[in-house]
């Protein structure tokens, strides 16, 4: 299967190098565009051996994952390597599948998906809807890729917004998260490489009792929390600052952000 990524950003990175790392993308089938930084696609080259395409090269495959707001400007770019036989995968935040259809004149099938930069390391928390995918084989081929960076679910295309809140954006509440904690933990007397070491590792253990261990998370939280005891007097202290509605705040925001961008673009472009 021949691919083509369109921006070469993080998430593509992410996606180019969990799926050629797993053997679901061939590096020789395998190419990017970068329209605005010249220097990542001498490192793309440098890092997976995927190089530019020829001028007019169609695709079985291509990948929509540059910023959103660009999407309207690489639309010509992006119907030069379509035919009538290609599928899209848009990793485009806030971008329904009828814009897209729209914008490129395009029939053919369009997955549209929410992975996450985890799917760099096979980690991906992904979310996809399926649109007029009326050649088994592509669909397959479309979820295969998927499922070589990480968990893979299907879901109706108005649940994308909130997905992408959750689980798209979601690295980077964990990250925010450990970044507080290590920083915490120095103010208060640790080594920077001490605290930065137990933080990585207590993350990565909550997330695997999680995963593993077929407890939800409050029963996990119960568990090492014990009335009157140094669990209880954090989790309190995290409760009187408001951590929990600050998270709906967080979630919430995000959705209504990504639902903002496609209400613009497509204002936009009516305009």
């Amino acid at each position: 299967m021949n691919t083509l990524f369109i921006g070469a950003g993080s998430m593509a990175c992410a996606l180019m190098r969990g799926a050629l790392k797993s053997g679901a993308l061939k590096k020789e089938d395998t190419y990017a565009l970068n329209r605005s930084n010249e220097v990542r696609m001498k490192e793309i080259d440098e890092w997976f051996g995927v190089s530019k395409p020829g001028r007019g090269l169609s695709f079985d495959l291509v990948v929509l994952a540059m910023k959103p707001k660009d999407f309207d400007e690489a639309a010509d770019v992006i119907r030069s390597h379509l035919s009538s036989q290609t599928v899209i995968l848009s990793v485009l935040a806030g971008i329904p599948v009828s814009y897209i259809r729209e914008k490129l004149g395009f029939l053919g099938g369009i997955a549209r998906a929410m992975p996450n930069t985890s799917a760099a390391l096979g980690k991906s928390a992904t979310a996809v809807t399926l649109d007029r995918f009326g050649d088994r084989v592509m669909k397959e081929a479309v979820v295969h890729l998927l499922d070589s960076v990480g968990l893979t679910v299907e879901v109706e295309e108005h649940q994308l917004d909130l997905i992408t809140a959750l689980s798209g954006s979601g690295p980077a509440y964990i990250y925010y998260m450990a970044e507080m904690m290590q920083a915490t933990a120095v103010e208060l007397g640790l080594p920077s490489e001490l605290a930065r070491d137990l933080t990585i590792r207590t993350i990565t253990g909550a997330g695997a009792m999680l995963e593993e261990s077929g407890l939800d998370a409050e029963e996990l939280r119960k568990n090492v929390t014990s009335p009157g005891g140094t669990t209880e007097a954090g989790i309190e202290a995290l409760k009187a600052h408001g951590v929990e509605h600050a998270l709906f705040d967080c979630i919430s925001s995000a959705r209504n952000r990504s639902e903002e961008l496609g209400r613009k673009l497509i204002k936009t472009e009516k305009d």
